[in-house]
């Protein structure tokens, strides 16, 4: 039988066909890998406004609620904007029904991540015109946050009828609506204090 030599063209479409079965061999692998360091990215995230069980909406509901809870405290006493300082006693209020809630559900307190440290440094440390917007747009940031942590577990939870499931869907119901009426009184505060 007489041997075929090797040609450039024949060398071409050989390497032509081993890469291209080796380039559908390794996209799933390469999808796959994707998709692991995606998911395990967004699990890195831990401030992301996503819940998919009670336990995950509480959890990340009561750093933000305890953090509103003592930036409020301190408004009381530090603004000079009077509906900064009417907001503050709202928001004082919806922090401690909110925080007690949840601690008799069982949910521990987180310590302040470094973002939540820098804020509550700010506050404590502005004074007069600029505590009010460092206060106004630290409680606007929380509730746009809380606002879409409690739609997004609202829309995950549907149809989840175990009785934690339901109790903190009711509590994410009532809180969902509080949450969305103070993004827009901060909005609006933020708007007569020139932001």
């Amino acid at each position: 039988m007489k041997s075929i030599e090797p040609t450039p063209r024949r060398d071409f479409v050989k390497k032509s066909i081993v890469g291209t079965l080796s380039l559908r061999a390794g996209i799933p692998l390469v999808a796959s890998l994707l998709t692991s360091l995606t998911t395990e990215a967004s699990s890195l995230l831990d401030d992301s406004p996503t819940a998919a069980t009670e336990k995950e909406f509480r959890q990340k509901v009561i750093g933000p609620a305890e953090l509103s809870l003592v930036t409020s405290q301190i408004a009381l006493s530090k603004a000079a904007n009077t509906y900064a300082k009417e907001f503050a006693g709202f928001e004082l209020e919806e922090a401690k029904a909110v925080t007690s809630v949840l601690k008799e559900l069982g949910t521990p307190v987180p310590a302040m991540d470094a973002k939540a440290q820098a804020t509550l440094t700010k506050i404590k440390t502005t004074t007069g015109a600029a505590f009010d917007k460092a206060y106004i747009e630290a409680q606007l940031e929380n509730h746009e946050f809380l606002r879409d942590l409690a739609q997004d577990y609202l829309t995950k939870s549907m149809g989840k009828t175990s009785p934690a499931e339901s109790q903190t869907r009711h509590l994410a119901t009532l809180a969902l609506a509080v949450f969305k009426e103070h993004v827009a009184l901060t909005k609006q505060i933020l708007g007569q204090l020139g932001s």
